[in-house]
């Protein structure tokens, strides 16, 4: 009895001791009974008959692959010689590992250890160590119920039946079921990540806002309140732009249009038609002749500009002014005639 207080024991610390193995698997890790029925094969020394052996176990997996049964079975054999019966009671711990995670139809190999406790004819008794092996199908019949055909090798290390007689091997060849207590876990529902916290908007400072709309920020804009559409300089204050009339120049003491003038000023009709801003038209001279005379002469030039240009239909409120500047306004030299053509011209200034 000693003995088997201790294996009863060392089998609830080995149970206990692996059930937190399974705490997150994903398999079936309920507790299960395990019935079961089959016949006892003795070995010829015991000069035993075959017998029914009966048996039920306590069991769980610990992996999808291995599981661990505590296991009480008995048989009651009758003697041939002499006459009479040979009773065994075990308690034993197997474990069973499966070759495959899942499937309807799983086979396994079988080791356990237990106690025997022998009775010949309810005089010769005592309690001996037993080891026991095999193979094993299992088939799934539904969620809670399955199946397991199971034949095995036992040793029973038994020297007290037969005082002249020991160790003994005996085939085991058993049918049963296990049946799983209460209901099968569910995996952990997935934790879902908390909403990060709002950002706080951050603060606009001055190098964030443009209140004109001129693409310079309000603390390198030296000229806040610019209207639309005036081009801008890095200050943010206008800067005087031209349409380029280049080739739009004039013959020497002259003031009417040359004929390869025109081409150019379709152009600047073009372009004032599709930008909505306003032009000063501007008239220049070369250095030749009286400042006077250059400066009637470079009116009259710009004169004949805007008169094209509002002929041609530029609306006449988009001109600001008709200027000659005379020869005060260089571009070039004065002292070749390149130079001297080159300054006899009219621009378009952009205005604010």
């Amino acid at each position: 009895m000693k003995t088997s207080k201790l294996l009863v024991g060392a089998m609830a610390l080995a149970l206990y001791g692996q059930s937190g193995l399974a705490q997150d698997a994903d398999f079936d890790d309920r507790w299960y009974i395990a019935p079961r029925a089959g016949v006892v094969f003795a070995d010829n020394k015991r000069e035993a008959d075959n017998s029914m052996l009966l048996g039920i176990g306590i069991g769980r997996f610990f992996h999808p692959r291995f599981a661990i049964d505590l296991e009480l079975q008995h048989n009651n054999a009758d003697l041939d010689i002499p006459p009479g019966k040979w009773e065994n009671l075990g308690l034993g711990l197997a474990g069973r590992m499966y070759f495959s995670d899942s499937g309807n139809w799983r086979p396994y190999a079988m080791a356990g250890i237990s106690s025997l406790r022998h009775d010949r004819d309810r005089s010769d008794s005592g309690s001996d160590w037993a080891f026991q092996a095999g193979l094993g199908l299992h088939s799934n019949f539904n969620e809670r119920v399955n199946f397991r055909a199971e034949v095995g090798y036992r040793y029973d290390s038994d020297d007290e039946s037969i005082p002249t007689r020991d160790d003994y091997s005996d085939y085991i060849a058993s049918l049963g079921v296990t049946i799983a207590l209460g209901d099968r876990s569910q995996p952990p529902a997935p934790v879902e990540a908390a909403d990060p916290p709002p950002q706080p908007m951050p603060e606009k400072t001055c190098a964030d806002m443009d209140d004109d709309g001129d693409g310079i920020n309000n603390c390198d804009d030296k000229c806040p309140g610019t209207a639309s559409g005036v081009m801008v300089g890095a200050d943010g204050c206008a800067v005087p732009v031209g349409i380029d009339l280049r080739g739009v120049n004039f013959d020497f003491d002259k003031c009417t249009l040359r004929t390869d003038a025109v081409s150019i000023l379709d152009e600047a009709v073009k372009v004032l038609g599709a930008n909505p801003i306003r032009v000063e038209v501007a008239g220049h001279t070369d250095a030749v002749g009286t400042d006077a005379y250059n400066q009637r002469l470079s009116e009259c030039r710009a004169k004949v500009v805007a008169d094209y240009l509002t002929g041609n239909g530029v609306a006449g409120d988009r001109i600001t002014g008709v200027n000659g500047y005379g020869e005060s306004r260089p571009i070039d030299t004065n002292d070749t005639a390149e130079g001297r053509a080159r300054n006899r011209r009219t621009e378009l200034n952009v205005q604010q």
